[in-house]
């Protein structure tokens, strides 16, 4: 009897799971300003929570909080895009030049394969990289202009921009009611194990998300400097984004260090700044193995790097943008499950 109780519980929660994903799945389109509104009113919670500690009731500490994270980014980001607008406008205009010169530079090293084996063809190998940079050009150029022209792009900004702050607002002051609301709903005999595996979801979480985008903006920062006191065109940029998408292991440091290493193959006569870009990133990710991770995100977080890479990978094949923002917390969600899963199987008689 119990048996049969535990398979229609079961049987109810996976249909209850398939239904919520395949809604996820439809509605994807139209999710991603919320999902951006619930997580930044997640990580925002907590400083809500201690202005209502000083005395202010909810809304208040919820539009103190509102405020201050708007004075904070606002000029960061308008100051940012400033930078990098002027820095691209340059880049722009010497791009022509940059390819002529990358085209000399390449030159011996063709003619020195040439030497050493005959049988190369140097004409192809030089069509061939020529081929490649045009092609290259070319993707880049229609990936902008379907970011900037596309009706739908835009319409998804401009949801995003208007309905997220709306979402991220509620969310943020109705927090511990909907937290308490969702309490309430839980069944009565599993509910210690389910507050048990949420308190472990959230720990993670808070200390995931937090943490990483901590380190990802202090990296970005870092890389952002160093590149631009070498002097290497686009480098905020490319400094910048590369720390923005170290939270996908390896990707962010290998994109960053490429790009740059071209650019400033292109733009330099001398090898000195080549070798300066190569420091940037070596003391990079020594900053950001020896202290920035270790000690803004920790190493209990039990997210194993091939986890968040493949979660990553597969929330972006299947849902997009939308998937890249929640792929960390459902993968960290799923690993919690999975250890109980695990652990109940060792103490259940078909363990044993």
């Amino acid at each position: 009897m119990a048996l049969a109780s535990r398979n229609r519980n079961m049987f109810f929660w996976l249909v209850l799971l398939g239904l919520f994903a395949v809604s996820v799945y439809v509605l994807r389109s139209v999710l991603m300003p919320f999902a951006a509104g619930i997580i930044i009113g997640y990580l925002l919670d907590p400083w809500a929570s201690k202005f209502e500690k000083l005395g202010m009731n909810r809304t208040w500490a919820t539009v103190l909080t509102m405020f201050l994270l708007v004075l904070i980014l606002v000029p960061s980001l308008i100051a940012l895009f400033s930078i990098i607008d002027s820095q691209l406008g340059h880049f722009i205009n010497v791009l022509p030049k940059y390819l002529a010169s990358f085209a000399q530079k390449v030159e011996p090293i063709i003619v020195s394969l040439q030497d050493r084996f005959p049988a190369l063809e140097a004409d192809k190998i030089r069509e061939a990289i020529r081929g490649n940079m045009g092609n290259t050009l070319k993707m880049v150029g229609n990936i902008l202009r379907r970011v900037l022209s596309g009706g739908f792009a835009l319409v998804n900004i401009v949801s995003l921009l208007l309905i997220t702050p709306v979402v991220a607002f509620y969310m943020l002051r109705d927090w511990d009611s909907f937290v308490k609301k969702v309490d309430d709903l839980l069944p009565k005999h599993s509910k210690k194990s389910i507050e048990k595996q949420a308190k472990e979801i959230d720990n993670i979480l808070s200390s995931f998300i937090r943490g990483q985008l901590s380190v990802c903006v202090l990296l970005g920062l870092f890389y952002a400097v160093g590149l631009y006191l070498v002097g290497l065109d686009l480098g905020i940029l490319v400094g910048f984004v590369a720390g923005i998408i170290s939270f996908i292991p390896y990707v962010g440091s290998i994109f960053g260090f490429v790009v740059s290493i071209a650019i400033a193959f292109a733009q330099f006569d001398t090898l000195m700044p080549v070798i300066q870009v190569v420091g940037v990133f070596m003391v990079g990710q020594f900053i950001e193995g020896n202290f920035l991770t270790p000690n803004l995100v920790g190493d209990s977080v039990g997210l194993h790097p091939v986890w968040i890479m493949f979660a990553l990978l597969a929330g972006g094949v299947l849902l997009g943008f939308l998937g890249l923002m929640i792929a960390v917390p459902v993968a960290a969600i799923i690993g919690v499950l999975v250890r109980h899963a695990i652990n109940n199987y060792k103490e259940s008689s078909l363990y044993r």
